[in-house]
């Protein structure tokens, strides 16, 4: 699989790199590593682009901050979340933390080794650092406390890996989807883990969003309007000034095309008044 997508990756890559600079091998992933070397090696210097992965990751915070078991949980929740794939890219291997508890856990269990796959030396020399940009989607975050009561012996997935529980606020803004709360502080401090984790790389957010509980027949939009402004002015915030790229190549124009938008479907209400 991973063979096919190369090729199908640089096919693309000698079709439309002469146009396209920027690529994101997946969205949410599962193979990435040899597509950055493909490009890298055959098409960079001629086409001058760049090949970046999109992560999703919401924000786990403590429940006590004075906890330290609440503060490891949520460190737990965040490395299983966006680390997980982040990790390796930028640093060759799986997030320690991932290591320990599922190597736990699989002693528990009774097996002779981690269920967590282990990356060769040569595999970890050839993962890390494939990635010129990292994309982040973005959404919300959840308070996170250790559990009380751990999984038992014979579970074993993702999530009673983590050993933690979620929890929201009930004073979050409530938009209609029941794991979505509008959370701007958040996603600011995904950000900064992001830049002291990885060495300050270049962020592209390439999924931000909100749904609307409300149904309405005419334009009444108040609530994505107040989130989006919230969580951009989460994202200005010094002292990640160094990524102001992220308001010029990506905010503005996106504000920008809303605006036409809603000027043409103003026009349009005026013209049909008129009629």
């Amino acid at each position: 699989m991973v063979n096919h997508f190369n090729e199908f990756a640089n096919l693309c890559f000698e079709r439309f790199g002469n146009r396209v600079k920027y690529w994101i091998t997946f969205n949410n992933p599962w193979a990435h590593a040899k597509v950055w070397h493909t490009y890298d090696t055959q098409w960079r210097a001629k086409q001058k682009g760049q090949v970046g992965i999109s992560l999703s990751g919401d924000w786990g915070e403590p429940v006590d901050i004075s906890n330290q078991k609440d503060i490891e949980a949520a460190e737990r929740y965040v490395q299983f979340y966006l680390g997980w794939f982040a990790t390796p890219v930028f640093h060759g291997d799986y997030p320690q933390v991932m290591k320990d508890f599922i190597g736990r856990k699989s002693v528990q269990q009774g097996l002779g080794t981690s269920r967590l796959p282990t990356f060769s030396p040569q595999e970890k020399s050839y993962i890390k650092g494939t990635c010129d940009f990292l994309g982040i989607g973005h959404f919300t975050t959840r308070y996170i406390t250790q559990k009380n009561n751990p999984s038992g012996r014979s579970s074993s997935s993702y999530f009673t890996d983590r050993d933690l529980a979620e929890l929201v606020d009930p004073r979050w803004p409530d938009p209609g989807s029941e794991w979505l709360y509008s959370v701007p502080w958040g996603f600011r401090r995904l950000l900064n883990f992001v830049k002291t984790q990885y060495g300050n790389p270049a962020i592209y957010v390439t999924e931000n969003g909100v749904s609307e509980k409300m149904l309405c027949t005419e334009l009444c939009d108040d609530w994505r309007i107040q989130y989006f402004k919230d969580y951009i002015n989460e994202m200005l915030k010094d002292p990640l000034t160094s990524h102001m790229e992220m308001v010029t190549e990506i905010v503005v124009p996106t504000v920008c095309t809303l605006s036409i938008l809603l000027s043409a479907i103003f026009l349009m209400f005026l013209l049909r008044r008129r009629n």
